[in-house]
């Protein structure tokens, strides 16, 4: 903790000496005197964290003296100091902004000293929330957070650009592990809202019956187990952004809902009539094409438009070029200083081994597999058997296989089950065919 300026405003030069001694015992405040109040104001460039104020003044009066301090520098408290024991002109000052009135007695001392430690402490608060704003704004700032130099992500930062200075919607497509997630906390922590919350929640992670109260929050009794009025995910969001990750697993009945709430800026609680003003940027991500569930009738159109706003398209890792060896470089450096280990650096065999890998995973996936290197290496070099590569996805190379139309479909039917978490329904409008088919044949082939 720093020194901390305090500002004594005194014309009795003993009763100033007696609070500077008093004060002094705390080191870390820097003390410094005025015998009027004129002084003190050409003075407050210097930002002291508070002021003791004598009521009674020569020249300008104490309460002036209040008044100019608290119009041009708000945020230093202002301790009024007198030797009136008056309750009127107590209250009338700190209606005027004082932090605390005290009168000269024995116990005055003690009394200055509790305030300026509740002061401090608040000050110190206060500093600590400001670095970590502007921590939390680096970190998530776009030069920090997305890291490339290819055309496709470079069109993604002119679009992210437009979208800063307004309150568009705006949609993020791209396949899983692509960083649709940090896109939204670097549109968020970028824009004015970026100092109010970020809400995220995974739509797909939600049950359908509970989807309404997770949103919209719920009242005390508003169904079995609702034993406390809890406040939802827009609420909690206010003045901030809500990012709702797989929007495309929202079912229809809850989409006419969120349509509501789109159109009107209000929700409803589960169990409530009251209706609760919003203020909330929305940013939507899914790895589906919303576009084509709306011709399948799974997605409504009116809340697609509703949704789309801005509309940013990640590219798949696999396009990004060069950008992949420049991400690979920051997850070494990033995991050896995160692990306390010396900075290892990848071969040039490894570095082509990794630009051969189409990675189906996308950033996630390298991440995971340069994680592992680091470990795996020896010295401060990984080598390419140190890039231990999971072939997961079995379409790569299923042509090279000399199999029967059947076998090709069991193959085919699995891969999709795999990656789309045994969704059958998710998996009928891949494949575009009903999801009786999908059941069928999860039957016959024992699936």
């Amino acid at each position: 903790m720093g020194t901390s300026l305090i500002f004594i405003v005194e014309d009795d030069l003993w009763y100033a000496d007696l609070l500077e001694y008093n004060l002094k015992m705390n080191p870390e405040y820097e003390i410094v005197k005025f015998a009027n109040a004129e002084d003190c104001l050409l003075n407050l460039h210097r930002r002291p964290m508070a002021i003791t104020l004598d009521y009674s003044l020569p020249g300008l009066s104490g309460k002036d003296a209040l008044l100019k301090i608290n119009k041009s520098y708000p945020d230093i408290q202002v301790i009024m100091i007198s030797g009136q024991e008056d309750i009127t002109t107590a209250i009338d000052l700190l209606k005027e902004g004082a932090y605390d009135y005290i009168v000269k007695n024995e116990d005055a001392p003690k009394r200055l000293w509790r305030a300026l430690t509740n002061i401090q402490e608040n000050y110190q608060l206060k500093i600590e929330n400001e670095s970590l704003k502007v921590a939390v704004t680096e970190k998530y700032s776009f030069s920090s957070l997305i890291i490339g130099q290819c055309a496709p992500l470079k069109s993604v930062f002119a679009l992210m650009q437009k979208a800063l200075n307004n309150n568009i919607s705006v949609s993020v497509y791209g396949e899983t592990g692509t960083g649709k997630d940090l896109i939204a906390k670097a549109l968020h922590y970028s824009s004015a809202r970026g100092k109010h919350p970020f809400v995220a929640i995974n739509v797909s992670a939600i049950p359908a019956d509970l989807i309404e109260s997770e949103l919209f929050g719920h009242e005390k009794g508003a169904f079995t187990g609702a034993i406390a009025q809890r406040i939802g995910k827009f609420e909690e969001a206010n003045k901030g952004t809500l990012f709702l990750d797989e929007i495309s697993e929202m079912d229809l009945n809850m989409q006419s809902k969120m349509l509501r709430v789109l159109q009107e800026r209000e929700i409803i609680r589960v169990g409530s009539n009251k209706q609760v003003k919003i203020d909330v940027r929305i940013i939507t991500a899914s790895n589906r094409d919303l576009a084509s569930m709306v011709k399948a009738g799974t997605f409504r159109m009116d809340l697609y438009y509703r949704l789309m706003g801005m509309p940013i398209s990640l590219p798949p890792l696999r396009e990004r070029g060069s950008d992949i060896l420049l991400l690979a470089n920051h997850f070494v450096q990033l995991f050896c200083k995160e692990n306390d280990m010396p900075q290892k650096t990848l071969s040039s065999d490894a570095q082509k081994k990794i630009l051969g890998y189409r990675f189906p995973g996308n950033i996630r996936e390298l991440k995971s597999i340069i994680e592992l290197s680091v470990i795996l290496s020896d010295g401060d070099t990984i080598k390419p058997d140190d890039i231990q590569i999971q072939h997961l996805n079995e379409g790569d190379n299923i042509l090279e296989q000399e199999l029967t139309m059947e076998e090709y479909t069991v193959k085919i039917l699995k891969h999709f089950l795999k990656n789309y978490n045994k969704n059958a329904v998710l998996v009928a409008d891949k494949l575009d065919i009903s999801k009786a088919t999908v059941y069928r044949m999860i039957s016959k082939y024992n699936l």
